[in-house]
């Protein structure tokens, strides 16, 4: 098929003279006439050589054996390999892929790098525009603001009605002692006036008594006198002692009157200060208006607080949203990805920057059916970059496939493509950074340990 091609090619490379060359003969031109032509007549223009043609065809063919060779004797230099204790596998640097994208969504304001830079940990590399949350965070600290005031205002409220509860207690414990004193006072007032009474009865009794006495002794004298068994003069002195002793009489009721009046006076202040028992209850009620003053206020305190905490926890939250908003590396690695630009609007976790980790990156090749019962997961194995082929780097076998597949499309040979292989993994110890993803490389397994 390929001599064909050649054909082909060559037969359309013909130029017209040529042609005229395999089909009839060309014609003869007259010597005359050509010297009768104007010598400024233009040439044809110069054909390439049938030979250079014919060279690249060659090369083509070379290279096409040459590829054919190289196939087969890799897979004897493979086989020889496995004879020697050696699983010789092909493959690519891979790594596992880290995600970088903010915790919230928003618009992306920058990014940094693109495909193919290096980043470090902790490095800044990505961010999303933070207005709305600049917007919050000032209505956020006006709302503490405001709720500080209101606490400082609930605190002078708080302490005035404290003030008032010990003042309203003061008062109740004082109505109710004042109380109890001028009760047991007008108590005292009442029986002294009772005593008095008494005594001015007792006197007017007394008084009476003798009064009726000295009438008798009056009448009694008066009519001695008269019959002159006693002198005048005693008769006289028995009607002053009936004189005497009826103002003593008059005297002795009029303080009787008095005592009365004075027993009556102490029994309203009594009853008055009695009146004074309601003091306390009345005191306990103030006292009790105040406690629920007091309680008032506090709760307005704890309200206030509660607020401040609110709008401190708001606060925090929308910086803490702000630091989201910056995308750090978590990784040393390569930018891979970068699917979107700035002015995007991305989501809570989208990926704003895909990054391989530098630190484990492993080679991923596939084993022939026929010999993958010869690898075991931690057997050891090293790993060969075409940059340095006779470097080796210790790795170990961490996954295999556990199902069979097709070779993968990019091997060039169909007869390969349609074997079945078994991808396997071998992570490379200490890469030292230096395998990139995508880099091509070899691998030899150990099947027996070596020590």
């Amino acid at each position: 098929m390929q001599t064909t091609r050649k054909s082909d090619s060559e037969e359309s490379d013909r130029t017209p003279r040529e042609q005229g060359a395999v089909g009839t003969p060309p014609q003869r031109s007259d010597p005359s006439a050509s010297r009768s032509q104007s010598p400024k007549q233009e040439k044809p223009a110069p054909q390439p050589p049938k030979r250079k043609r014919r060279t690249g065809v060659f090369v083509l063919i070379f290279l096409v054996a040459a590829g054919v060779l190289a196939f087969f004797g890799y897979r004897n230099y493979a086989a020889r390999q496995e004879q020697k204790g050696k699983l010789f596998v092909s493959g690519r640097i891979e790594g596992y892929e880290t995600n970088l994208g903010a915790k919230i969504g928003g618009r992306v304001q920058w990014i940094k790098y693109r495909e193919g830079a290096v980043v470090h940990p902790g490095e800044l590399v990505a961010q999303l525009s933070d207005d709305d949350y600049q917007a919050q965070l000032r209505g956020s600290q006006a709302r503490l603001k405001k709720a500080i005031e209101a606490r400082d205002v609930a605190e002078q409220q708080v302490e005035v009605a404290q003030q008032t509860v010990d003042q309203s207690e003061l008062n109740r414990l004082q109505a109710t002692q004042d109380t109890k004193g001028k009760v047991f006072q007008a108590q005292a007032q009442v029986a002294s006036a009772k005593a008095q009474l008494s005594q001015a009865e007792a006197e007017v009794i007394q008084t009476q008594a003798d009064l009726k006495l000295a009438h008798l002794r009056k009448e009694r004298y008066d009519t001695l006198a008269q019959q002159g068994a006693v002198m005048q003069d005693q008769a006289d002195q028995a009607d002053t002692t009936v004189a005497t002793t009826q103002a003593t009489l008059e005297a002795k009721i009029a303080a009787l009157e008095s005592a009365k009046k004075q027993l009556a006076a102490s029994q309203g202040n009594l009853m008055q200060q009695e009146s004074t028992r309601l003091n306390p209850p009345i005191r306990s009620s103030q006292l009790t208006a105040s406690q629920r003053q007091l309680i008032q206020a506090k709760s307005q305190l704890k309200s206030a607080a509660d607020e401040i905490h609110n709008a401190q926890s708001d606060i925090d939250q929308i910086k803490a949203n702000i630091a989201y908003l910056n995308i750090p590396s978590t990784i040393y690695g390569v930018v891979t990805a970068r699917p979107v630009e700035p002015g995007a609007v991305v989501t809570a976790g989208q990926t704003v920057l895909s990054c391989i980790n530098l630190d484990t990156v492993y080679l991923r090749g596939y084993v022939p059916e026929g010999s993958i019962g010869k690898v075991r997961v931690d057997q050891d194995a090293m790993v060969y970059l075409d940059s340095a082929p006779k470097k080796g780097l210790p790795g170990t076998v961490i996954e295999i496939d556990p199902e069979a597949s097709f070779t993968p499309e990019n091997i060039y040979f169909r007869d390969d493509r349609v074997k079945q292989v078994f991808g396997i993994k071998i992570a490379i110890k200490d890469p030292q950074r230096f395998p990139k993803p995508g880099m091509p490389a070899d691998a030899e397994i150990l099947l027996k340990e070596t020590k």
